[in-house]
């Protein structure tokens, strides 16, 4: 990448941040609960985007990772524990989890393992809804506070926005440190091909073991904030549907690429408020542009866009080739 080139990134970069910060201060609070809810799903998409996308474990679990995370802040958060102790327990208790759930994926792969995860899914929405002590079954759980964050509350609708937007920044430059670290390198060495990975030394057993444990946190992560931000959980957005809109976001955005579940939530999240005009028919045209996506690109909408580049890089290779090659064949 040319030096032009990353200031102009560096610039674009600058001008979404802004207007992510700018322009949601004229929305209602709808604009703001939608918008707030794409950066949660963005950072749930992340973590399964690193599983899927970069180690290449199939997992159909992470929607009962941002279930677990949530619960946890609603329980902890109503018996008068901060936001912040109920994220520091949820991230252990969901790397453990995760890191558990791994194990199968040392054995199967591929469609085993996403039936693996599926059960697991299921099992916790089972937890949500039947164990009553300890969620309150099906009546779920309401009066979830909004925490001040220091000193500065966040029970207003723009306010506990800036906190989710705060938060994915932060996720997303320790994913950037991530994919690039020799961790990341090995994370894709697993996906492309895991017996020659092996064969170079990478440890195939503990990076497929990090790659659910991280993702599963960072769904867990997601939990936290979207607990708050209903400010009441039951078990019914944590059954699978959840965890296939995820994959969605994953696989539409573009998987294995940095800002894919970025994308991939705003199709998810976005697009369907976008076609609430169209009344009863939103739904089939969200779900016909979804699939006419895919059939084009099954690498999703950043497979498009490394498609042209890698195209635009190969012509100008050629062409300095043919440069070349006529000034070897003029200076004979």
């Amino acid at each position: 990448m040319t030096k032009h080139s990353r200031l102009l990134l560096a610039a674009l970069a600058v001008v979404v941040i802004a207007g992510l910060i700018i322009i949601p201060m004229n929305f209602n609070r709808y604009g703001l609960y939608i918008l707030s809810q794409w950066a949660v799903m963005t950072i749930a998409a992340m973590g399964l985007n690193l599983t899927l996308g970069y180690a290449g474990q199939v997992s159909l679990a992470q929607g009962a990772f941002v279930g677990i995370g949530a619960y946890g802040a609603a329980i902890l958060t109503t018996h008068g524990w901060p936001l912040i102790a109920a994220l520091g327990l949820v991230i252990v208790i969901c790397f453990i989890v995760g890191w558990l759930l791994g194990y199968p994926a040392l054995r199967v792969q591929h469609h085993y393992l996403a039936f693996v995860t599926l059960a697991f899914s299921t099992l916790m929405f089972l937890v949500f809804r039947n164990e009553s002590w300890l969620t309150n079954g099906i009546y779920g759980i309401s009066n979830i506070p909004r925490p001040e964050v220091f000193g500065f509350p966040t029970r207003k609708p723009l306010p506990f926005y800036y906190l989710c937007l705060g938060s994915l920044g932060l996720v997303t430059l320790a994913m950037w440190w991530l994919i690039r670290s020799p961790w990341g390198r090995a994370f894709m060495a697993l996906r492309e091909n895991p017996i020659r990975a092996q064969s170079l030394g990478i440890d195939t057993r503990r990076y497929t073991l990090m790659a659910f444990a991280i993702g599963s946190v960072l769904g867990g992560i997601a939990g936290v904030l979207y607990a708050p931000l209903t400010q009441y959980v039951d078990p019914v957005p944590f059954n699978l549907q959840l965890s296939l809109d995820l994959l969605m976001m994953v696989i539409v955005g573009g998987a294995g690429f940095m800002l894919g579940p970025f994308l991939g939530a705003m199709i998810a999240v976005l697009l369907p408020e976008w076609l609430r005009v169209a009344e009863g028919y939103y739904l089939m045209l969200y779900a016909l542009a979804v699939i006419a996506l895919l059939i084009y690109s099954p690498t999703g909408i950043l497979g498009i866009l490394d498609r042209y580049l890698s195209s635009r890089r190969t012509q100008a290779a050629s062409a300095l080739r043919a440069a070349a090659q006529s000034k070897l064949e003029a200076a004979q």
